[in-house]
């Protein structure tokens, strides 16, 4: 009788954070999304608890979207617990409610994801196997600004100025984030890059940082890295993109960010653990 009296007060306690003004937080899937410029994939989209019609919303778009809401269904049984986490930080007045766009990836990440510029810096070297054939990051960006944004804004109340539309990624993700804000500054306000995969093909992206940095009065930038498995390798790139972030006038914990995490590994229970951090940087309440 104890253990009942015990588990029924823990699903008590899981219902309860689950709620918002006596609602809950809801889904709506987006199967094979269609694409003039890509292959279709799979669309996510959470609600705040309590949404509303009459109100309007920022909006962030997630890469990687399968591994963000349900561990049951992806390869390693990890998940962001996006879910969780911008539901208790809306519970807890720590950001403002917002509406998650979670995008899966295809099998063609790796080339949706690799920046397609600096085009000449690339011809100069030898890609890896991965990134052979047609680099599809422009195409993927025009399906994100000219086809699921605009389809986001018409279908639900949000707020569809740059101001309050962010990009979020990991590892690739956080390379096509990055190159997402600096292609299109007029549309993103904001990206996070946890884990940036700057190595990719030697780090040659960096050079294009350096040139095509938004402008920082008018945009916010996290970035993070850990010390373990792949993010153990990420140290050196991270602080030139820094002292780049530097030269562009950017001012560290105003309007950019980069943190170091002892011990974090690259994959999703790390980004999970840290997710927090860049949503606050970005969606704080004023």
């Amino acid at each position: 009788m104890k253990n009942l009296v015990l588990l029924l007060i823990f699903t008590c306690s899981l219902f309860a954070c689950n709620k918002h003004n006596g609602k809950s937080l809801s889904f709506n899937d987006y199967l094979a999304f269609q694409s003039k410029y890509i292959p279709a994939r799979d669309v996510k989209v959470m609600l705040p608890a309590g949404y509303e019609a009459k109100k309007s919303y920022p909006v962030i778009y997630m890469h990687d979207g399968q591994m963000l809401f349900d561990s049951t269904s992806t390869w390693n049984k990890q998940e962001w617990g996006v879910d969780e986490t911008v539901d208790h930080l809306i519970r807890a007045n720590k950001i403002r409610p917002v509406i998650v766009v979670g995008i899966s990836h295809t099998n063609n990440r790796s080339l949706e994801y690799m920046p397609n510029k600096p085009k000449d810096e690339l011809k100069l070297i030898d890609r890896p196997d991965k990134f052979k054939g047609k680099i599809l990051s422009d195409e993927y960006l025009k399906f994100l600004v000219e086809e699921l944004k605009p389809f986001i804004d018409k279908t639900y109340r949000t707020q569809a100025d740059r101001d309050n539309t962010f990009i979020l990624g990991s590892s690739m993700g956080g390379l096509i984030s990055c190159y997402a804000i600096s292609e299109y500054p007029d549309v993103f306000g904001g990206a996070a890059c946890l884990s940036t995969h700057w190595l990719a093909i030697d780090g040659v992206f960096l050079r294009y940082v350096e040139k095509n940095l938004p402008d920082p009065q008018t945009h916010k930038i996290y970035f993070d890295y850990g010390t373990k498995t792949l993010d153990s390798l990420y140290e050196p790139y991270q602080l030139i993109a820094d002292s780049l972030m530097k030269e562009r006038g950017y001012h560290r914990n105003m309007n950019w960010m980069t943190q170091k995490f002892e011990g974090a590994k690259h994959d999703e229970n790390a980004w999970r653990d840290r997710l927090h951090i860049p949503l606050e940087f970005l969606l704080a309440k004023e």
